[in-house]
Parts: C-alpha cells; sequence; structure tokens
C-alpha cells in the first residue's frame, strides 16, 4: 500500500463552464441569424448578456462574486461583517446607511480586474487573509464577498448601483429581517424577475434573534411560500442572527461549498442565458423544410410564364413554323407574295435567332418586342409569389412569414426582366430547316421545271405545226403526249404537294410549339428558382439554422 496520501482535485467547474461556451457560441449563433430580421429591441437584452458573459468569462476564473443585499435595518452589513470578521462596512439604522458597494477579498491575487468591473472603488476593497489567521480563512479562498447599498434608499443613485450589480455578481445573498420580509417591492422588483436563478440564490432571514422560535418558524414558512411563489423553488434558505450567530456556520460553510466548486458564475450565467432563451423562443416553431410545396411552385411558375409571354411566343412558332415551311415546300412563284403579305412572326418579336452560351460573351440579347406586362399581370405576379411564400411559412411564426415574403418579392423589379431575357436567349427549335421542306422544296422547282419545260415544248410544236414544217412527234404517255403531261403535273401536282405539305406543317408546327413552351416554361422555372426560390429558402434555411441554434441555447 502506498504510503503518499491521495488528495481529492478540488472542483474548477470546467464542465459547467464547458457546457456555457457551448451556449454561448449558440446564442452568438442566434444573433446572428436573426440578424436584422428580428427588432433590435426585442435582441436588445440577448446581446447585452452575450456582451456581459464573454465579459465575465475573461476575468478571473478562480474568484466568485457574492453579494449581499437587502433593505434598510436589514442586518445585511453585519452579516457582512460578522463574515469578514472585520468591521469593514457602517451599521447603523439611519437610512440610507450602506451608500457604496463593499468588497472583501480572499485571496485577492487576480482579482483586480474583476472588482474594477464590478466598479468597486479602490478604497472600498479590503483583501482578508493576514498572517494570524491565514490558515482558517483558507476554505474561503477566491471569494469576493460585496456588501451593496440599500435597495429601498431614498438615494435614487444607490438603487441604480443595486440594480447594476445584481446583474453582475455571481450569486446573491438576500438580506431580510421579520418586519419586511413579505415587502412586495423586492419580490416584484428583484425577486420575482430571478426565478430562473435559484442555484445562486440565497435567502436570508436575519435577526431571528428578535423572535421566538415558534415566531420564527411560522416566518420560514410564510418566507418559503413567498418564494416559492417567485419561482424560487430551489432557493436555498437560512435563519440568521449575527447577535447570537445563529446560521453564520451553516452560511460560511455554503459559502466555502460555493467557492470551492467554482460554478456559480457558470450558474448564473447560464440561468441568464435560460432566460434569453425563454424570451426568444417565440422566434421559432414547427420544423420548416426547404423542399417547398411543388403545386404551389407550379402555380408560380405558370403565372411567370404568362407574364413572360410563353403563351405568345408559342403562338409565335406555331405560326413562323408554318409560315417557313410555306416559304420553303410552296409553289416557287407564289413563294414571295406571302414573303411580302406576312412578315415572319418570330422576327418581329427579335426572337427570329437563338442567343447561345458562346454569343453571350458580345453582350446581352436586345430586349424582346413582347408586350410588357400590364399592372394587373404584374399583381397577379406578386400575388403568385405571396402565396408561394405563405404555403412556404405556413404555421411559422412572426417575422418569418414577413421575411419570406420580402426576400421572394426583393428582386420584383429585376424579377421581370430575367423573365424577358429568358424567353429572348432560349432555343426556340427553329434556327435549322427541316430535311423534309428542303425535299419538298425541290420537289416543287421539280415540278416547276416540268410546267415550264412541257409548256415551252406544246409552244414549239405548236409553233412548228403552224409554219407547215413537219416535226418530229411528241412521245405518248397513254393518251397524253409529254409534253402535255409535262404541263399537267405542273399545274396540278404542284398545288396537291403543297397542300400535303400544308398539313404536315400544321402538324409539326403544333409540335414545335409544344416543344419550344417546353424550353420556355424551363427558362421560366429557372428564372423563378434563381429569384424567388433560392432567396427563400435562404430565409428558410436561416430559420431552420436558427431553431436548431435555438435548441442549443436551451439548456435540457
Amino acid at each position: 500500500m502506498s504510503l503518499v496520501p491521495t488528495r481529492t482535485p478540488e472542483p474548477d467547474g470546467t464542465t459547467a463552464r464547458g457546457g456555457l461556451a457551448v451556449r454561448l457560441r449558440a446564442l452568438d449563433k442566434v444573433l446572428n441569424f436573426a440578424g436584422d430580421r428580428v427588432e433590435a429591441a426585442r435582441l436588445r437584452p440577448a446581446r447585452h448578456i452575450a456582451r456581459r458573459a464573454a465579459e465575465r468569462l475573461a476575468l478571473s476564473a478562480n474568484h466568485t462574486v457574492v453579494a449581499l443585499a437587502g433593505a434598510t435595518g436589514s442586518g445585511k452589513s453585519s452579516l457582512f461583517n460578522a463574515l469578514a470578521g472585520l468591521e469593514l462596512s457602517a451599521v447603523g439604522l439611519r437610512r440610507p446607511t450602506t451608500g457604496s458597494p463593499h468588497a472583501c477579498v480572499w485571496g485577492p491575487e487576480g482579482a483586480g480586474e474583476l472588482l474594477d468591473w464590478l466598479g468597486i472603488p479602490r478604497r472600498h476593497q479590503t483583501a482578508r487573509e493576514s498572517a494570524l489567521d491565514a490558515d482558517s480563512q483558507a476554505e474561503l479562498r477566491g471569494l469576493a464577498l460585496l456588501d451593496l447599498p440599500d435597495h429601498d434608499s431614498t438615494e435614487f443613485a444607490h438603487r441604480l448601483e443595486v440594480d447594476r450589480l445584481v446583474e453582475l455578481v455571481d450569486m446573491l445573498v438576500w438580506v431580510m429581517d421579520p418586519q419586511k420580509y413579505a415587502d412586495a417591492a423586492v419580490h416584484a422588483r428583484y425577486l420575482r424577475p430571478l426565478g430562473r436563478h435559484a442555484a445562486v440564490i440565497v435567502v436570508v432571514l436575519n435577526q431571528v434573534d428578535k423572535l421566538t422560535p415558534e415566531e420564527s418558524a411560522q416566518c420560514l414558512a410564510d418566507l418559503r411560500k413567498l418564494l416559492d411563489a417567485d419561482g424560487l423553488h430551489e432557493a436555498r434558505l437560512l435563519a440568521t442572527s449575527t447577535v447570537r450567530g445563529d446560521g453564520l456556520v451553516e452560511l460560511r460553510q455554503l459559502l466555502t461549498e460555493v467557492v470551492a466548486a467554482r460554478e456559480a458564475a457558470a450558474q448564473r450565467l447560464s440561468a441568464d442565458l435560460d432566460g434569453v432563451s425563454a424570451e426568444l423562443a417565440g422566434l421559432t416553431g414547427p420544423e420548416a423544410r426547404e423542399d417547398i410545396d411543388r403545386s404551389a411552385v407550379k402555380r408560380l411558375c405558370a403565372t411567370l410564364s404568362g407574364a413572360a409571354g410563353v403563351p405568345a411566343v408559342g403562338d409565335a412558332v406555331e405560326r413562323t413554323y408554318r409560315h417557313r415551311a410555306r416559304l420553303s415546300t410552296g409553289w416557287p412563284l407564289t413563294r414571295w407574295i406571302a414573303r411580302v403579305a406576312r412578315p415572319d412572326p418570330l422576327r418581329r418579336l427579335h426572337l427570329d435567332l437563338p442567343h447561345s452560351a458562346d454569343t453571350a460573351e458580345l453582350g446581352p440579347p436586345p430586349r424582346t418586342s413582347l408586350e410588357q406586362p400590364h399592372a394587373v399581370l404584374q399583381a397577379q405576379v406578386e400575388s403568385a409569389v405571396r402565396d408561394l411564400a405563405d404555403t412556404a411559412t405556413d404555421g411559422l411564426p412572426a417575422p418569418w412569414p414577413a421575411e419570406a415574403r420580402r426576400a421572394a418579392l426583393a428582386d420584383r423589379a429585376g424579377l421581370l426582366d430575367a423573365l424577358d431575357r429568358a424567353v429572348g436567349t432560349t432555343d426556340l427549335g427553329l434556327a435549322k430547316t427541316p430535311l423534309w421542306w428542303r425535299l419538298v422544296g425541290s420537289l416543287q422547282w421539280l415540278l416547276l421545271i416540268a410546267l415550264v419545260g412541257g409548256a415551252i415544248w406544246l409552244i414549239s410544236l405548236t409553233v412548228i405545226a403552224s409554219l407547215g414544217f413537219s416535226g418530229p412527234d411528241a412521245p405518248q404517255v397513254g393518251v397524253l403526249g409529254v409534253p402535255a403531261l409535262l404541263v399537267v403535273a405542273g399545274l396540278f401536282l404542284a398545288p396537291l404537294v403543297g397542300m400535303i405539305a400544308g398539313s404536315v406543317a400544321n402538324r409539326r408546327a403544333r409540335k414545335a410549339r409544344a416543344k419550344a413552351e417546353a424550353a420556355l416554361n424551363d427558362a421560366v422555372t429557372a428564372v423563378a428558382r434563381e429569384r424567388v426560390l433560392a432567396p427563400l429558402r435562404l430565409e428558410l434555411r436561416t430559420y431552420a439554422q436558427l431553431r436548431d441554434a435555438l435548441g442549443d441555447l436551451t439548456r435540457n
């Protein structure tokens, strides 16, 4: 067996501080994600606590700040002197008695910056550990005990000082006397708002030497009920008397345990964060999904297609296909009439050529000649965007529905221009001449040549016969000669071929329209994704991240 004595290491609050660090990082994320989306006034307390926590954690972790607070005449200064073993605070019944906070520090090394941060004047700071009693005071090493001004002081500045320090200290010992322990002001102004801080609250019923044992028990029972009503169910309650020494050993032992644990600062800040998480809990609600309802997206895209003129462009594609087919497959002698009488529908809209990625570097495409969306159609677009945002944020608390609408409509002016550019840069599938147009066109030219050739042949035979010459006989095909047959074929087959080609062109034109409208709708959908859905999904993603951060901030 080893003769070296084992020693249990002192707890240093590492676990508590580790959990606190996680929650503070979560708070930073909450403030970052909330950003400008939430009113500054609503986030101000959270920002204040985040800043205060950062400042406290940057100071001495080896010291625990415990403040004695109470009303005039409660005996907190006497209790302060009794714990310190020195006459440091003035004692009396005059109001106000304690005007400035006093500090007594056990183990002052490293406590200077902490006390400066607390705003304790140097002249009111006392180092408690003399050469004579250092061993008896060692158990409290790391304690910074404060005696606060009276919270009911007639001096307004004193009350402000109490309010300031109550927010900063690691632990509060609230000293009450039998006459004023039920004072509604102290419960409403201080104890009730600290309902989440029961772990770092000690309530002392002082001056019990003025009561009989029965009266003391009754007062303690009444005070316990009041504390429970304040939400301080777990707050520790002690009875003390600086005259008889009642409860002083228990109170000192309690402070010894708190100082040894070194968790009071982390517990205090964690309780502050509990209040923040409760106040901000209303910022989030049910889980939001980024995959927005498809039917709502389809309704939006249908409205945007109408605003972009997709139906008009589809109609122009169909008419252009028929027009160009007629120019390629019609009778060559009448094609010029169609060319002059009926201009190309797509060229009238500046949509006659596709704008590919290769031509994009030459500059943006010219604006199309499509009719600009009128006020009613623009209102329909905005209404569809709002409906989409409302559907995506259904059930979410404020401000997310409004923020989603704002994000989705942020680029409403550029949205219509982007739609026009998308229409102008979409390949409508009419850049290439179909092979069957060329074949039919070539056939029409052959029939025209046959007509002209047959006519010349017949005219030549007629002229020769009229001059009395004997010419060669024309070949016969059935009852008709070849020249006449060529003329008949040119006159009758050409229109028939044109009719058949027109019928085929009508069917192909409808297919070309459907294909062009599909390509245009894809382009419109891409614009909707970039200009509407992407900002909306970003808001939903931010909401989800804020929701996760609030979950991390909330202590389980």
